[in-house]
């Protein structure tokens, strides 16, 4: 207890010190240290200095009304031409503190600083309650130096902060004077969208939507810590909905940045010191804003409305079509069974009389019956036959042969066997190069194998295509999502690279005009699955009743690769559809895998047409289409300006063209001697030095030129390959005597048409992933359509038609065969 008392006693005295000192150390503290309060005035420019024996503050009231918000600004400038120690201003408000140095330093990359003398910040005004309210706040400098460092200070209204729905306004930034103004959304507005436009591309410039709240984030480093921002040089768009601020009002913020390089300007490279002080230069921008409304909920039914009425008309027109054709065919086969008709009658029905008895065969009559019952029920048949067999100007016709050993032909073939068992017997090496090295090759020559395992064969690629789509869209998906969430979570409106000027958001979604306009891809895709297998239900049915021209006459059905190609046609309206929830460098990826995807295929099935034997297998085939991705995905990584990759890939690319251009068009069996620059005149080979011409042109392009889109320039190779194909065989099958009939004709010139209408909205560019984000909206522009789609949805509209038109040509282009015996139909 002793002990306890005298520590008491201790403390008690300690505290007694305290308070007998304490105002003694407050006097001397005064005497040396003055702190002066003035009543300061609105647009009065005071003119001063401070050390570190004086304190100004600098007291100021002004009427706050709740109808209308002012803007104050708070404008300094050191006046003494160096000093060691800076000014600090200290802005007490109700409910905000802002406080700056000066001069002030702001930092760049590599910890570059760069020294401003003149500051002018706006300060924040919280919303008041009550009706009418004044409102005081203080102006505090201080500083540390021992000697007196003179300033300029100006405290002014701001005009014109309450920005005005569709009038443009004019002002001006600069890195350490930024600006930002206050919009409230009128009745019956829920959305908006914020533009600003500048005559000069630099200085880099950041626009940020902020709540009303304290304090305002408006320097370069902290610009990005709330609200919605996006990077800029001439243009920024921003839209801006009611839902997200609760006050139904925001802050439109502008900055402008101290270096020019994340709006990819140069990077000036100075030799300095860590401490060294960067000379910014003339850093003031002019910049107009206007706030404007977005569209309503009735533009965004409109749109969703048209899309869904494009896309359906085909299924109309295509319904409509058939009913045509149904009615039609049933019309001629009630002709042609007529009692009365005699075959010199029912050619003529068909277009024209037989000029001679043996034009189609002693057993005319019947074939003609039997091949038209195949088409009974059929609306887009494969099978029909009155085109084909009216004309006598070709070269081509049946084979006399029974309807009998067609008959057992069928039957033979339904014996199980496998593919392989045909490569088994002892001739078939001999076979191959007698058969292969024919002067004039037929297509029954390369139609050997079991109808029932090349047709397996052939649905392998349906079933893998579907394996692949089930995996690749499944972690895209995920990843899109994750992508948006983490722009709806940071603003950061640089991840993702949109038409800004045109992009209507939906709940979580951005743009969600890009991706409503890739619904046709799924939509005809699907389409084009129905109309193959409509195709595929009558051709089994003809099987099944041994028709003979399912069984020897036109082109072999296998329509594996139809459905396949219709399977792509669908995931790459879904993963484009992906790939625009946010566009940009890292998922370009998914936007064109499946445009290789559906080349490839194209490419195969017309070289299936004549060659069903010695086709490529589905594993081969997606195995060269995984290393052509494989390639894409190298090239957009590491070929930019890499000239050693682009050396590996040109010789690569012409490798691959020298030895698939020659394994595919001499199926095989090729040589090299003396008689080449013969068969280069006179045989396919034409072909293949056209390929190759065209191939090594394309990669003396790339090499050259180096385009920084990788995957566009490969996207083009593909495209070039199957365009050049697709013209040899059309010309190929003109000049063999084959024609195209009306519906194919159609189908050709409709998909050229809409392919030139859709290129052209292609190349309007929009927006561009190989330059910066701000640079990248130089390119965005208004809205074309029903102010709710832009030129890229009419490409995505566009394109989807004109790739269904292109599948319609491949599947209808040899129709005309579908009569004609396989063993007078050539290969090419």
């Amino acid at each position: 207890m002793q002990y306890a008392s005298m520590v008491a006693l201790c403390y008690a005295s300690l505290w007694l010190g305290v308070l007998v000192l304490l105002p003694l150390l407050v006097v001397s503290s005064d005497a040396n240290h003055e702190v002066i309060q003035k009543e300061a005035q609105f647009e009065v420019t005071y003119f001063n200095s401070v050390t570190s024996n004086n304190q100004t503050i600098y007291s100021y009231n002004h009427t706050v009304s709740r109808n209308r918000t002012e803007g104050v600004r708070v404008s300094v400038e050191l006046l003494s031409e160096s000093t060691q120690t800076p000014i600090l201003f200290v802005v007490r408000q109700k409910k905000a503190v802002l406080s700056f140095q000066l001069p002030l330093i702001l930092r760049g990359l590599y910890q570059r600083q760069y020294q401003y003398t003149g500051v002018s910040r706006t300060l924040c005004q919280p919303p008041t309650k009550a009706v009418v309210e004044t409102q005081f706040f203080f102006v505090d400098v201080s500083t540390l130096s021992n000697t007196g460092i003179q300033y300029r200070l100006l405290v002014s209204r701001v005009e014109n902060f309450n920005l005005q729905t569709d009038k443009k306004f004019s002002f001006n930034a600069t890195p350490s004077q930024p600006q930002f103004f206050r919009y409230v959304f009128p009745e019956g507005v829920d959305t908006v969208i914020v533009k600003l436009n500048s005559q000069k591309n630099f200085p880099c410039s950041v626009m940020s939507i902020q709540d009303i709240q304290c304090p305002v984030y408006d320097l370069d480093n902290n610009v990005a810590f709330i609200g919605m921002y996006q990077t800029m040089t001439t243009r920024a768009a921003i839209t801006v909905q009611r839902k997200d601020f609760p006050s139904n009002s925001f802050y439109v913020v502008l900055v402008v940045k101290t270096e020019d390089e994340a709006c990819g300007g140069p990077l000036r490279f100075y030799p300095f010191l860590p401490d060294d002080l960067m000379d910014a230069g003339n850093r003031s921008k002019t910049l107009d804003v206007i706030v404007s409304p977005a569209i309503g909920s009735e533009v965004y039914i409109m749109g969703m409305l048209l899309c869904l009425g494009i896309f359906l008309s085909f299924y109309l027109l295509t319904f409509l079509w058939a009913c045509v054709e149904n009615k039609r065919m049933n019309r001629k086969r009630e002709e042609l069974l007529s009692p009365d008709a005699s075959p010199a009658e029912t050619a003529s029905l068909l277009g024209k009389a037989p000029t001679s008895p043996y034009q189609y065969g002693s057993f005319a009559p019947d074939l003609i019956l039997l091949c038209i019952s195949a088409d009974n029920d059929s609306t887009l048949s494969s099978e029909a036959v009155t085109d084909s067999l009216a004309s006598t100007d070709t070269n081509y016709g049946y084979l006399d042969r029974s309807v009998g050993s067609v008959s057992r032909s069928r039957q033979e073939s339904l014996s199980s066997v496998e593919e392989d068992d045909y490569d088994t017997l002892a001739d078939i090496d001999s076979d191959k190069n007698i058969v292969r090295t024919k002067k004039f090759l037929c297509v029954s020559d390369l139609a050997r194998k079991d109808k029932r395992v090349l047709s397996k064969k052939y649905q392998i690629y349906f079933w893998n295509i579907a394996t692949i789509a089930v995996f690749y869209a499944l972690p895209v998906i995920q990843l899109v999502i994750t992508y948006q969430t983490v722009v709806n979570v940071t603003g950061n409106q640089d991840i993702c690279y949109y038409n800004f000027l045109c992009a209507h958001p939906l709940g979580a979604l951005s743009s969600f005009n890009n991706i409503l306009s890739n619904l046709g891809y799924v939509m005809l895709g699907l389409l084009f699955l129905l109309i193959v297998l409509q195709r595929d239900i009558l051709h089994s049915r003809a099987l099944e009743r041994n028709d003979c021209a399912a069984l020897e006459c036109g082109i072999p059905k296998h329509f594996g690769l139809y459905y396949a190609m219709g399977t792509a046609l669908m995931m790459e309206g879904l993963l484009s559809a992906c790939y625009h929830v946010c566009p940009n460098y890292t998922n370009f990826q998914f936007d064109t895998s499946f445009m290789y995807m559906i080349a490839g295929l194209c490419m195969l099935k017309l070289y299936q047409k004549r060659h069903p034997d010695i086709n490529a297998s589905a594993y081969s085939a997606y195995a060269c289409l995984a290393a052509v991705i494989f390639f894409s995905v190298l090239g957009v990584v590491f070929g930019k300006g890499n000239m050693a990759f682009w050396i590996v890939f040109s010789i690569i690319h012409i490798l691959a063209t020298l030895l698939l251009s020659t394994q595919l068009y001499y199926m095989g069996r090729w040589r090299l001697n003396s008689g080449i620059l013969r068969r280069i005149l006179y045989d396919r080979m034409v072909l293949l030095v056209m390929g190759n011409i065209v191939n090594w042109s394309l990669a003396a392009y790339g090499l050259i030129n180096r385009p920084n889109d990788f995957a566009s320039y490969l996207l083009a190779i593909a495209i070039c390959n199957l365009l050049l194909y697709a013209a040899f065989y059309i010309i190929m099958k003109l000049r063999s005597g084959e024609r195209i009939k009306c519906m194919a004709l159609v189908c050709v010139l409709f998909t050229a048409v809409v392919w030139g209408f859709a290129l052209f909205f292609f190349f309007q560019g929009l927006s561009t992933w190989q330059k910066t984000p701000a640079e990248s909206r130089e390119h965005n522009r208004e809205c074309i359509l029903l102010s709710f789609f832009d030129d890229h949805d009419i490409w995505h509209f566009l394109s989807s038609i004109a790739m269904f038109g292109s599948f319609l040509v491949l599947l209808t282009m040899d129709d005309d065969l579908d009569t004609v015996q396989r063993d007078k139909i050539y290969v090419f």
